[in-house]
């Protein structure tokens, strides 16, 4: 999996230092300041410009800059997590856009300079879609919610390289008591109205919390804060002092804010829906048509993407029954389904062996890229399971980017809670999509960028990310890799899967499928066990429209990738075509069509 599109909210409006467990005074909310006018001076060059915007960007985001690697004074911060935060990071954001317009000719500019100007009009106009609906978010929810979103930001992204670092890691465990204290109450008040998940949701939100409280100081957050400290050149008092500190913040301030979430989440519980899509909501059509917009860049209506969904599902069928005459299985496709997904040969017996092989398969793809990409990943790759406090709720495999000076690798987490879930028929593919040629290849590339904006170095558009990493599942089939009929059918089964989300997400938000309907589409479809199903059908129900992104945007790149094969001819070079494709960054769907058609032409001349 990928992960979604980070959100900027605005600057935290407190922090606690702690001293003897005493609070410090609240400093001012940057959420208060006023946006720059519209009237502003604006540098002649478009490029400073767009440094302006990604530095008051920062300056209302401390765990954006964490994310980056910019550990100031900041550090010790959590964003403001309320609606008026979010109020003025969009005040903010349209007075640049209204800036740039004023201050610059799109007539003028050539390069790279126009596409960050339109780029820049993308973005906001796809922010804009969903402004109407910006309280129908769930806070709490298995897929995204704040109660794992903290614990796992303090552990992967807060490092602690000094004491100022595990005083401002401190810091933010005393901070989780005003941040979760805004998030229970904005919940508490989009659940009164009407605003909330389907009640099987809560026992896993519940679990999250549970997790935490139940291990007492024993708690992943406070383990690896113990685990940063023990590693700073610092005397034994001073080590003993820090974690004395952290345990005193997290008593004093998480715990009891995580208290009151569980008190939250058990009184929406006793009054949470039974119906699953968000066709349920005020407005829900009109939500799920933005949504759609939003993740695939197109105009594409939920009955088209279904009507895609379906056809995909038909042409993969038929390629997987030509692998089960290769292996010589006599029976139905939905015979051969459940031999692939109950066979003890298709799974590892250990986290171990899993990771192992793993290993092995990213290791064997990175001596081939440059065979296939000019440009490559600067970046380390580490592979992670996915820690314990999350892993019952998480997906089955995500990416984190690297922090842009190195200082944290791109990371692909696994979710190996239980190895049957985890079938090795699809480990290749897997590793493919998360690590190299996907996610961590172009994430790193895109990291990389440095003459480009800030923006578009980390920002993104879904169905370009997320199609690159299911192009990337593909891609090796033609540089000779899946060479067990095994691997390549479960290289076909993630493909039927991203295809089946076409019909089941749309089947459910839009067509008002109940979750047990999307479970038995999959169940009937799919080579996938019961767990994978299961957690696929509840992501899709609280992500709604996300995972259309994945097949719109594949689709689009091969189609791209025949038209310029086709027109070139000879000439087609594999590795120019994916150097156009991954050195602009993420781009909507349809300019990278343009790309790609202005590479064409320039080859032809």
């Amino acid at each position: 999996m990928t992960a979604k599109l980070l959100r900027i909210t605005a600057l935290a409006t407190s922090t606690l230092a702690l001293s003897a467990c005493a609070a410090s005074p609240m400093p001012q909310s940057a959420a208060s300041v006023p946006p720059v006018s519209a009237e502003a001076t604006v540098p002649s060059d478009i490029n400073s410009f767009f440094e302006l915007y990604d530095s008051a960007l920062l300056e209302l985001s401390p765990q954006t800059k964490s994310y980056r690697g910019i550990r100031d004074e900041d550090y010790g911060l959590w964003n403001d997590p309320s609606a008026e935060a979010e109020e003025a990071q969009r005040a903010m954001r349209l007075s640049f856009l209204a800036r740039m317009r004023s201050g610059y000719d799109l007539g003028d500019l050539e390069g790279q300079e126009a596409l960050s100007y339109r780029l820049f009009e993308a973005t906001n106009a796809r922010s804009e879609l969903l402004y109407p609906f910006r309280e129908y978010d769930y806070i709490f929810d298995q897929m995204r919610g704040a109660q794992s979103g903290i614990p796992a930001f303090l552990i992967n992204t807060h490092a602690v390289q000094n004491v100022d670092h595990a005083r401002a890691y401190i810091d933010r465990i005393g901070g989780i008591g005003p941040y979760l204290d805004t998030l229970i109450a904005r919940s508490a008040t989009r659940a009164d109205n009407g605003v909330m998940p389907p009640d099987w949701v809560y026992p896993y939100v519940l679990s999250d919390v549970t997790n935490l409280l139940d291990a007492g100081l024993d708690n992943a957050v406070l383990e690896d804060f113990r685990s940063e400290v023990s590693d700073l050149d610092i005397s034994a008092d001073e080590r003993a002092a820090l974690i004395a500190d952290a345990e005193a913040a997290w008593s004093s301030f998480a715990a009891p804010a995580y208290g009151r979430l569980r008190s939250e989440m058990l009184r929406q519980q006793a009054y949470a829906p039974t119906q699953d899509g968000i066709w349920r909501f005020e407005r829900g059509a009109e939500y799920y048509d933005a949504l759609l917009s939003y993740y695939t860049t197109t105009d594409l209506s939920a009955d088209e993407i279904h009507q895609i969904g379906l056809d995909e599902v038909d042409r993969i069928h038929g390629e997987m029954r030509a692998i089960m005459q290769q292996v010589g299985f006599e029976g139905t496709l939905q015979e051969f389904f459940e031999f692939t997904r109950t066979d003890d040969r298709f799974f590892h017996t250990s986290r171990e062996d899993y990771l192992a092989e793993v290993d092995a398969v990213i290791a064997a793809m990175d001596e081939r890229l440059p065979e296939y990409f000019i440009t490559l990943p600067e970046h380390e790759l580490e592979v992670k399971p996915v820690e314990a406090f999350r892993e019952q709720s998480a997906g089955k495999a995500f990416y984190q980017s690297p922090a842009p000076d190195g200082s944290r690798p791109g990371r692909y987490y696994v979710n190996l809670y239980n190895l049957r879930d985890m079938s090795r028929n699809e480990l290749e593919a897997l590793a493919y999509h998360e690590a190299s040629p996907g996610h961590h290849m172009q994430r790193s590339i895109q990291t990389a960028l440095g003459d480009l904006p800030p923006f578009r170095r980390f920002g993104g558009f879904t169905a370009y990310t997320e199609g690159w990493g299911l192009y990337s599942e593909e891609l090796p089939k033609e540089m000779g890799f899946y060479t067990d009929p095994y691997s390549d059918f479960g290289r076909l089964g993630m493909e039927l899967w991203r295809a089946c989300r076409l019909v089941v997400d749309t089947g459910m938000h839009h067509h008002r499928w109940s979750r047990e309907e999307g479970i038995a589409y999959l169940t009937e479809n799919t080579p996938n066990p019961d767990g994978d199903i299961r957690k696929a059908i509840e992501r899709y129900l609280v992500y709604p429209g996300q995972a259309t992104a994945y097949t719109i945007g594949k689709l689009k790149i091969m189609e791209l990738r025949e038209r310029a094969r086709n027109e070139l001819g000879e000439d087609f070079d594999i590795r120019m075509f994916h150097e156009v494709v991954l050195t602009n960054g993420p781009v909507p769907l349809d300019i990278l069509e343009e790309q790609v058609d202005d590479w064409i032409a320039s080859e032809i001349r």
